[in-house]
């Protein structure tokens, strides 16, 4: 399996994190030396069960980190290259992976080449790498700050390429490639393939919110996209106690995994938090279960883990809630969250112990109109995992194959002969088995 396989990565956005200013520091001030403190985390990182740290934008950016301005520049705000480097040596030392935002879809308004072209127009060397749209140049979904790169242009493609690899040497693992659904699926080919040459155990993984996941994958030579439609089935079926868009989703989801494992999660910095997001906090066991069992590579957004709370909001700065500061270290978090972390690490812990599970198919035994029971096994040993969930608020029952099944974590329980899921009311249970005959 590659590394990748293994990879459960814990999701931060620097900026908010580390508490960082709104917007950029003026030229004259010296930078802020922030990102050392993100190493103040690792341990908890790694109590979680989690592998891998993800982390959000870094580099020289006008305001929120996605209107970069200098890709070979971490932002002043978060520190320098050498606060860079220490993190990425630090997480290596405990066999943490870095994985790196990277936004190549636009930039912001003061990037040096667009700036270059506001100045010098068409005698620019420059000037082609942006798209001319009426009185001023083509954006990113009507955002004017945010300006289109022409990836039509080969010198936009040798940048790229430049970035990903100047990176890479230095210690990082891997790109989540911001926006990847607006950029033409050939152009990351070309990048892809380039890096690979210089890099071959790089993983890519796209933000891609809608359009057709796998043609990413196969077309694009990215190696997992973000897995939106698990990730709306997955609150949207709990508070509507409707198992039957979960079991549904699963069916697409099940397809994606014969192509390649797709990015899971229940929050990001970019939604609603699932905390708030649920109308039954007793459901989130629930949606981490589904996380932690079906298929894919998953990630846990920071504060999760305690159950942090923070609705989006599409206004300016309307994200702020869901990219709170953090406290110094994970002794400031709420210990009255402790719960729900460790529900966390049991189930990351599940998930650790049977490393198959990245590509396992989840297969519906029942469902009703308040319980979804499923099974995915190893087609290489034989070993399963059973899992049941009640959508509703009364006492239910479902079934999988009789096994030798031994409860793993939740409040219902598997019968081993018969095979009979019993749930209390929004109850839920997850069982394992060395094999189902």
């Amino acid at each position: 399996m590659p590394w990748s396989d293994h990879a459960i990565w814990w999701h931060v956005h620097p900026l908010g994190f580390l508490g960082a200013e709104r917007a950029a520091l003026p030229p004259d001030e010296p930078p802020r030396h922030r990102l050392p403190a993100l190493a103040d985390w690792l341990d908890h990182l790694v109590r979680l069960g989690c592998n891998g740290l993800a982390l959000g934008p870094v580099f020289a950016a006008e305001t929120h980190g996605y209107d970069t301005v200098d890709h070979f520049r971490v932002d002043a705000r978060l520190g320098t290259e050498d606060d860079l480097t220490e993190l990425v040596e630090r997480a290596k030392s405990r066999g943490v992976r870095i994985l790196l935002d990277g936004v190549f879809n636009h930039v912001g308004r003061s990037f040096g080449p667009f700036a270059d072209v506001v100045r010098k127009g068409a005698d620019s060397p420059y000037a082609d790498w942006f798209v001319p749209e009426g009185d001023d140049f083509r954006t990113f979904e009507g955002h004017r700050h945010l300006v289109a790169l022409n990836h039509a242009n080969p010198a936009v493609a040798d940048h790229v390429v430049g970035v990903l690899d100047h990176w890479l040497d230095r210690g990082v693992d891997g790109w989540r490639l911001d926006a990847a659904y607006a950029v033409p699926r050939a152009f990351w080919r070309t990048v892809t393939d380039r890096v690979r040459a210089r890099h071959p155990q790089v993983w890519f993984s796209g933000e891609v919110i809608h359009g057709d996941y796998t043609a990413y994958v196969t077309e694009g030579g990215l190696d997992s996209v973000t897995q939106y439609e698990l990730w709306k089935a997955i609150w949207s079926s709990l508070n509507d106690a409707n198992p039957h868009e979960l079991a549904w989703a699963f069916k697409r989801h099940n397809a994606l995994l014969d192509t390649f494992a797709p990015q899971t999660f229940v929050g990001n910095h970019d939604v609603t938090r699932i905390a708030s997001r649920l109308r039954d906090s007793r459901q989130l066991a629930h949606a981490l279960t589904v996380l932690f069992t079906v298929g894919g590579i998953p990630s846990v957004y920071a504060g999760d883990e305690r159950a942090l709370q923070g609705v989006k909001e599409e206004r300016e700065g309307g994200d702020d809630a869901i990219r709170p500061a953090f406290p110094a270290g994970p002794a400031g978090l709420d210990p009255g969250r402790l719960p729900v972390e460790r529900l966390h690490q049991t189930l990351v812990g599940l998930r650790r112990r049977n490393p198959w599970l990245v590509r396992a198919r989840a297969q519906v035994h029942t469902l009703g109109n308040a319980v979804l029971t499923y099974t995915l096994t190893d087609p290489a040993g034989g070993a399963a995992v059973a899992v049941g969930l009640n959508f509703g608020a009364g006492q239910a029952t479902g079934s999988v194959p009789a096994a030798s099944w031994q409860r793993a974590a939740g409040d219902g329980d598997v019968d081993a002969v018969s095979g009979t899921v019993s749930l209390a009311g929004a109850g839920w249970c997850v069982a394992t088995a060395p094999e189902i005959p």
